[in-house]
């Protein structure tokens, strides 16, 4: 293979402008993506990118083809160029690079841009200048290539500067399938929202809330939404980490999803710390209330809600421990007794001899029931997961959030642990947090739930998973709702539910934090369902 190598021209493309691109086809060899963030730029493949410099915005890329390991698929691709110019290729190594014949291109002695583009479990690629003639023009990915090498775009652009983008690795990052930016079809398109909080600090309802929202349900009753958001009330005075203690499950009701009103608090925690760091029953185990799930009970023509009770210990982390389901029930008979009160009427399920080693200190950690046929099944949750027994009740840490299953034969239960089934890592390998389950037109099950902040390297969005027993779950698609709604948050958190509004539109409400202030606000965005793509996915399930 000859290649000539060109020296490094002087400037002609500043470092904060975007490349101009030139036009350009592919002939045979992948097809065309829009390089920017979440896109996929691999068939074959579900990376994705994460960062990359501005330079890049914009262009136009293709998808060469990886196999299931990830390595690049030997291909001959034809270009069919309209102009003279640059073709931009990003590249884990210079050893990568000079790996593929570029046939009549002249790559460039040295990177257009250093660490410019950061795509999930790959190393910072920089970028590579292959300068081509018009007309129709070839490459070749050899057999058995080292390395990885993705095409970003084709520039007019003659010469460039060299600049380090500074771009940390994704390496840490375990590849995810975005909507609507990755090779398969998208289920939903997000089709906008509320580009500020609908509900947030100082709005009326708030006050005594010093640390705004968390997980909940929202539920639609004709014409009127029903929300039940954890309100983590802490105290005036207290220091932030105590919002997470003292908490409080509220009842809001809105007409719109966009303006809400506050009608009553149906629980209040004690924010009471724990005497003893093991499970003892001297301690308050209802210090902290959370994630309240309603669901009516036709059989009882009554509501019923399960919540989360946790214990509350100030020195070991997580702050809560063992969590417990509590089911109650409204007093008010039919549908109109959704607002409460409510009466307790005991635990479905909790720790015990039947707790399993992925739980953790924290589990049960959340619960939704949903019923497939004539049986009731629950998803639960764990974090901070033991290694052995030995590890009760310091030993856990914060890897893996998990989910699992559980049966019972009606919605009171009690619920039984499916053991030979948990967790369930077919969703994400280690993080799925506060699922809530619903049916979409077909009777195909979906799950929405919290994708996991990026300090844990996660994807930080809202996310789906997809049931046709409502036991096997799907891989977890993640929806960027950030290119239609004005970002207002820096971690995304946990949906309240998929809220059906006619003609395939839905409706999410969610908690999302803003790092600049102590209250967690609750934002609105609406997606649309593709029935195609639906039918489709169905069918591969």
């Amino acid at each position: 293979m000859a290649v000539a190598l060109l020296a490094m021209c002087a400037l002609t493309a500043t470092a904060s402008s975007h490349y101009k691109t030139a036009p350009y086809s592919v002939v045979k060899g992948g097809k065309s993506f829009t390089t920017d963030h979440y896109v996929n730029p691999f068939a074959g493949s579900k990376r994705s990118v994460l960062d990359l410099a501005v330079e890049l915005e914009g262009m136009q890329g293709f998808r060469l083809a990886v196999n299931e390991k990830g390595a690049m698929q030997p291909a001959t691709i034809e270009l069919q160029l309209r102009r003279s110019g640059n073709l931009l290729v990003a590249a884990t190594s210079r050893k990568a690079i000079e790996a593929v014949a570029w046939g009549k291109g002249k790559l460039n002695a040295t990177p257009a841009l250093k660490q410019a583009l950061r795509i999930t479990e790959l190393p910072a690629m920089d970028i590579y200048a292959i300068r081509y003639g018009a007309g129709k023009q070839s490459f070749t990915i050899p057999e058995g290539m080292q390395g990885q090498v993705a095409v970003v775009g084709f520039t007019s652009v003659s010469t460039f500067t060299g600049r380090d983008a500074e771009l940390a690795t994704g390496e840490k990052y375990p590849a995810f399938v975005i909507e609507g930016f990755s090779e398969l079809p998208a289920l939903f398109d997000i089709i906008g929202g509320q580009d500020d909080p609908v509900v947030n600090e100082g709005m009326p309802g708030t006050e005594g809330i010093q640390g705004g929202f968390e997980g909940g349900q929202m539920i639609k009753l004709g014409d009127t939404y029903h929300m039940f958001p954890t309100e983590r009330a802490g105290e005036i005075g207290e220091p932030a980490r105590f919002d997470r203690i003292k908490t409080r499950i509220g009842h809001w009701t809105s007409k719109d999803a966009i303006h809400w009103e506050r009608q009553s608090t149906l629980y209040q925690s004690s924010g009471t710390y724990a005497i003893s760091h093991y499970d003892h029953p001297m301690n308050d185990r209802r210090a902290a209330i959370w994630s309240y799930m309603p669901i009516f009970n036709k059989e009882k023509n009554r509501w019923q809600g399960h919540y989360l009770a946790y214990t509350c210990d100030f020195d070991v982390a997580p702050n809560h421990s063992f969590g417990r389901i509590w089911r109650c029930e409204s007093v008010v008979e039919g549908i109109e007794g959704i607002g409460g009160p409510y009466r307790d009427c005991g635990i479905v399920i909790e720790p015990g001899l039947d707790s399993e080693l992925w739980e953790g200190r924290q589990g049960v950690a959340s619960f939704f029931p949903y019923q497939v046929g004539d049986k009731w099944y629950g998803f639960i949750s764990g974090a901070y997961p033991y290694k052995t027994k030995e590890d009760y009740p310091f030993g856990g840490k914060p890897t893996h959030w998990y989910v699992g299953l559980a049966e019972s034969d009606n919605l009171e239960g009690p619920f039984t642990r499916m053991k030979e089934l948990n967790p369930i890592t077919s969703i994400h390998p280690r993080f799925v947090e506060n699922p809530i389950v619903s049916q979409l037109p077909n009777g195909l099950y979906i799950a929405v739930f919290d994708g996991g902040p990026e300090w844990l390297n996660l994807p930080n969005m809202i996310a789906y998973t997809l049931s046709k027993d409502g036991i096997n779950w799907s891989e977890a698609h993640y929806l960027p709702i950030d290119t239609k709604v004005k970002k207002w948050w820096h971690t995304m958190r946990t949906p309240l539910g998929l809220i059906p509004e006619g003609d395939d539109i839905y409706t999410i409400v969610y908690a999302a934090i803003n790092n600049d202030m102590r209250f967690h606000p609750m934002g609105m965005v609406q997606v649309k369902l593709n029935r195609e793509v639906l039918e489709e996915i169905t069918k591969k399930l």
